[in-house]
């Protein structure tokens, strides 16, 4: 059995023929539910210029979403440090925690969030890429702004998300929990984890190591319908692998339809062999493997299906599976 918190990545899926209020109307339902069903943590990414996922900023949709929950905690999973000001990622989420006290989270990645090069230097009025150099002192500029600024008051929880060495051995160094992106990157989950283990220093954010390790998880009544539900994402994910990240994401029926090459059908199996699809049974097998495997703290589970119900059912369906075990502890 798995010993150790759930919690969801939402990123907002936009459904084909809806508009962006039945988006945003399904993400504080979705809050609502995981609330509900125990889940500890909700985190949202912050997307730009995709026709699949929403540009709906992270301060925003968890700020609306705490205003209409009571327990579970609530952040960026991450707010993308380029992007913004570190002054104005300080004061947003110092904000949201003195308003929310001890349920707000300050997840902080590095990628642009978009595919479209325009859109990213529009997102830094006009700057190119970060560096390596300029990213850490953005990341250490926002948690002393943190402190400088909502010195008298309760602070978020800050996380930095992980996807590579370099991001653990950040993290390491600015003594931050970790947040492993497992669910992009799974190769590089096991090199990540021994750089930041390795290397961990304590801080006044985190005395020991810890890790959240993020994973793909589709969840139905039969191991058909999973595979169903997976599609979509099968197809915006051969698209990544041509270099094209502007795809719709299709309905299940449309993805059903979509002819995937034989080297795509390969990379996706590997994939899926790595994250947790399937019945209850399995999902929560593969789950409680992942968290032997890897020795995390918690798991963050992603489920980007069509339907803003299949998505809810999935984690419903896992937490009945586990009974009364509280997977918020």
């Amino acid at each position: 059995m798995i010993g150790i918190p759930l919690s969801a990545l939402e990123v907002a899926m936009v459904q084909s023929g809806t508009r962006a209020v039945d988006t945003l109307r399904d993400t504080a339902t979705f809050a609502r539910e995981l609330e509900r069903l125990g889940y500890h943590r909700i985190w949202y990414a912050e997307h730009h210029h995709s026709p699949a996922i929403g540009a709906f900023p992270p301060v925003v949709l968890t700020a609306h979403a705490a205003a209409s929950t009571a327990v579970i905690r609530l952040g960026s999973g991450g707010v993308l440090a380029p992007n913004h000001a570190p002054i104005t990622v300080a004061e947003q989420f110092g904000t949201l925690a003195a308003l929310h006290e001890a349920r707000i989270d300050l997840g902080i990645g590095r990628g642009p969030g978009t595919f479209d090069e325009a859109t990213a230097r529009a997102l830094r009025r006009g700057a190119g890429p970060t560096t390596d150099s300029e990213y850490e002192a953005d990341v250490a500029a926002i948690l002393a702004l943190l402190v400088d600024e909502v010195a008298l008051g309760p602070l978020p929880e800050p996380w930095l998300l992980a996807s590579s060495p370099a991001g653990a051995s950040l993290a390491a160094r600015l003594g931050l929990p970790v947040a492993v992106a497992h669910h992009i990157r799974p190769d590089n989950t096991s090199a990540v984890l021994e750089h930041y283990r390795s290397a961990f220093t304590p801080s006044r954010w985190c005395e020991r190591p810890r890790v959240l390790l993020c994973v793909e998880t589709v969840c139905a009544e039969s191991a058909d319908e999973a595979e169903r539900l997976r599609g979509p994402m099968n197809v915006v994910k051969a698209g990544l692998l041509k270099g094209v990240g502007d795809l719709p994401f299709p309905t299940p029926a449309e993805a059903a339809a979509h002819c995937f090459e034989a080297g795509e059908l390969r990379v996706l199996e590997d994939f899926r062999a790595r994250q947790a699809v399937g019945t209850p049974d399995t999902v929560v097998r593969g789950l409680a493997h992942l968290a032997d495997e890897t020795g995390a703290d918690e798991l963050m589970l992603t489920t980007p299906v069509y339907d803003a119900r299949d998505r809810v059912r999935s984690y419903e369906l896992i937490r009945q599976y586990l009974g009364t075990w509280p997977i918020s502890a």
